[in-house]
């Protein structure tokens, strides 16, 4: 499929009522939601993951039409894409190829100036750390400073779904090592008040833990515990033994 035409309206043949209904629960469509007035044909990942791999070669005009269709699924279909032609980048023999990472570059300024379509959780969860993410730490044009700038302006955006990408692209980095991102961006957040964001922020530090350091960890939480929202801090510690998750819950915020 090369047209995303063609990719809606295969979604519409699997379409599924039943599916359909149970999603637009569990992603909160509701009035006052915050998937409010989103739509959805009912297709599941796997199935969406199918059609988006066999269509790796979509033009950018056509991806952003599928990013700027009504259909969660679509929207969904076009940032796979996306993540499949980063990835095709980023291969040891192209980490350091000069086209190469203008390519990547460019992948990403449009990610980044498409990223209020990215407007569910799972939409962000599924595209920002294997694009945006890897980015922050391979070799691009931009200079570190200009990484986090574009990062900062989606954080401080004003947009949650900026805000989450923000937050969780910093998983991309955290899977090759690096924390930089993921104590900037939760300090950043650590006060927002939406419950989403409590989510991310809880989650990444947890997989800092995991994958860099429990110690690093563990001196971000006592800096902030008591200060952290009670589900950031729950996400936190949650790898944590019993009896020093309880220590840690003592300290947080009632």
């Amino acid at each position: 499929m090369k047209t995303a035409d063609e990719v809606i309206a295969a979604m519409r043949g699997k379409a599924d009522e039943k599916q359909r209904e149970i999603l637009m629960r569990f992603f909160k469509t509701g009035e006052g939601e915050y998937g409010e007035g989103d739509k959805f044909l009912g297709l599941r990942v796997p199935l969406t993951r199918q059609i988006a791999s066999e269509c790796k070669d979509m033009s950018r005009d056509e991806i952003a039409k599928l990013l700027h269709s009504e259909w969660h699924e679509a929207r969904l279909c076009g940032l796979l894409i996306l993540v499949a032609q980063f990835g095709k980048l980023c291969s040891k023999r192209l980490v350091d190829d000069k086209e190469a990472m203008k390519s990547r570059d460019s992948i990403v300024e449009f990610y980044v100036e498409n990223a209020e379509r990215a407007n569910n959780w799972d939409l962000v969860d599924l595209s920002a750390p294997k694009t945006l993410g890897y980015w922050l730490i391979m070799p691009s044009c931009y200079s570190d400073e200009e990484k986090r700038e574009m990062v900062d302006g989606l954080a401080t955006s004003g947009n949650l779904w900026k805000e989450r990408i923000s937050m969780v692209s910093t998983w991309g980095a955290l899977q090759k090592g690096n924390p930089s991102f993921t104590l900037r961006y939760a300090e950043m957040h650590l006060h927002h008040p939406h419950d989403l964001m409590h989510k991310a922020v809880g989650w990444m530090l947890r997989e800092m833990g995991k994958r860099v350091s429990i110690e690093l960890l563990r001196s971000f939480l006592t800096m902030h515990a008591a200060e952290m929202p009670r589900t950031a801090l729950r996400y936190a510690i949650e790898k944590m033994g019993e009896k020093e998750r309880q220590q840690w819950m003592s300290m947080g915020k009632e």
